[in-house]
């Protein structure tokens, strides 16, 4: 063994594989039950687990150091809901309402995308995972309109050597036809008996509240093969309460079931999903943005319902995690003060915190995907490390409260090194052996296949649409802008001066 300070260094590169890998004097958040904060120490890696927490850790012969001395230590981040397929498209609906992302991917263009052009999108969105430091993300992969898209979008999570959880959907199709389909069965049965702990399996489908309840038959086949179902709940104009009540009124809500966004429910619903055990998946920039509702942030922790975080997708936002974080603590702040505005009231303690938030996107992660092993920095955990340090910005100190820091501060440029099972997939800033070059060539292609397939005009008024016909109107102003000076030399006054 070596004593502290003496690890093996790695020359400068990424830290060599196969090695025992030692974070040295950082700010570590163990994310533990007691929310444990530790300065100037260390998380040793040893294969795919954490061997050790704690200052001054013995390391074995040979051990790789990464020097995280001014920088924090944390479990990886898991994003519980992301649209991966949809990221070739990064950026292009930035302007849209929710009703015009239905139209456009769910009535007009969703059925142009071939299995390579959803391959492209997650192979993009699992390599930026990684460089977020989102070790874990779940791939709502909602438009597997054949087998053959659902192997493209399996092909290309595993391409990239991050952890992920492949949930698959089809919107072209009702949920009880496409859970029906031998091939699709087949693929979920494969899934759900791999050895491999670094891809999961759910079902994803949304419940209509259709009295006549045609989910039921998609619901039993997540049954018969024992996969969890995501499903978006609460969503404004599109899910409802009807929705929960009839999954709760046949037996179908489980402590394995993730509620996604869950912003226009009632009172009722909440209290059915606190009962029976699920978690909701809050996407915050989605929620203030798109129009699903508001953030639920007040009922999850009203009525005590585990809570994780997620992106939705870089069609419209980004897709790393700070910003979730950001957008969650601004949006429930704000509406903490609104509601007391409105009663004449001033709020003077917050009820949200930096801490909840990061727990939400660490342990809160974890904890909805059934993963007890993920999620916080403890000895025989898995070894998804990340370490936020950059040295050349002048953000990066002083680092005084380490939740602030991560939440307010950080952001994907300060993610030095990020380790998935005890793999380093980033190292100073850098992703590690994966090639851009490619990927962006499979994203072009995709793009200028799809610009093609639904027309230059089309293309334009689908990423630009129209405003609204009624502009804002600019209010009458009694008061007019003149020049002070002017205005005292035309009363024959002298120039007066400010604090004079």
């Amino acid at each position: 063994m070596s004593l502290p300070g003496t690890a093996r260094g790695s020359g400068g590169g990424a830290p060599a594989a196969g090695r025992p890998l030692v974070f040295r004097g950082g700010t570590v958040l163990t994310m533990d039950d007691a929310s444990t904060v530790l300065r100037d120490a260390d998380v040793l890696v040893v294969d795919d687990r954490i061997a050790g927490v704690g200052q001054g850790l013995a390391v074995p012969d040979g051990t790789e150091e990464v020097d995280a001395r001014g920088g924090i230590v944390m479990p990886g981040m898991i994003d519980t809901h992301r649209h991966m397929w949809q990221t070739a498209m990064r950026g292009y609906g930035a302007d849209w309402t929710l009703t015009q992302y239905f139209v456009w991917y769910y009535l007009e263009h969703g059925r142009r995308f071939r299995p390579q052009d959803i391959a492209a999108g997650n192979r993009l969105a699992a390599i930026e995972s990684l460089d977020a430091g989102v070790t874990t993300t779940v791939d709502w992969s909602h438009n597997l309109h054949t087998i053959d898209h659902g192997e493209a979008a399996l092909e290309a999570l595993r391409s990239v050597p991050g952890r992920f959880v492949l949930a698959y959907g089809n919107i072209q199709a009702g949920p009880w036809e496409w859970t029906a389909d031998p091939a699709v069965r087949s693929l979920l049965e494969r899934l759900r008996d791999d050895a491999d702990d670094r891809m999961g399996v759910q079902v994803a489908f949304d419940v209509t509240g259709d009295p006549a309840f045609p989910e039921k038959a998609a619901f039993e086949v997540a049954r018969e093969l024992g996969i969890p179902v995501t499903t978006h709940a609460g969503v404004w104009g599109a899910t409802n309460d009807d929705g929960i009540r009839l999954m709760h009124e046949n037996g179908f809500m489980t402590p394995e079931t993730v509620y996604v966004h869950a912003s226009t429910l009632t009172r009722d619903s909440y209290q059915r999903i606190a009962a029976t055990g699920g978690s909701i998946s809050v996407a915050t920039e989605s929620e203030c943005s798109a129009g699903q509702g508001h953030a639920p942030t007040e009922q999850v922790l009203q009525y005590g319902i585990p809570v994780s975080l997620s992106m939705d997708t870089s069609v419209w936002w980004s897709g790393d995690m700070f910003s979730a974080m950001r957008a969650t603590l601004n949006a429930d702040r704000m509406a903490e003060h609104m509601d007391a505005h409105l009663r004449g009231d001033t709020i003077t303690h917050l009820r949200l915190r930096a801490q909840q938030v990061l727990a939400w996107t660490t342990r809160g992660g974890a904890a909805a995907l059934g993963r007890d092993d993920l999620g916080s920095l403890q000895e025989g955990k898995k070894a998804d490390v990340v370490l936020v340090k950059n040295d050349a910005s002048p953000v990066s100190f002083p680092l005084l409260n380490p939740y602030g820091h991560v939440v307010f501060q950080a952001q994907r440029g300060d993610v030095h090194t990020v380790v998935v099972d005890g793999r380093v997939v980033k190292y100073d800033g850098r992703l590690v052996g994966i090639d851009l070059a490619p990927v962006r060539r499979e994203v072009e292609a995709t793009v200028e296949y799809l610009r093609a397939e639904i027309g230059e005009e089309a293309w334009e008024q689908g990423m630009f649409p129209e405003r609204p016909e009624a502009e804002a109107e600019i209010l009458e102003n009694p008061y007019q802008y003149t020049d002070y000076k002017d205005e005292s030399k035309r009363a024959g006054g002298e120039e007066r001066v400010l604090g004079r």
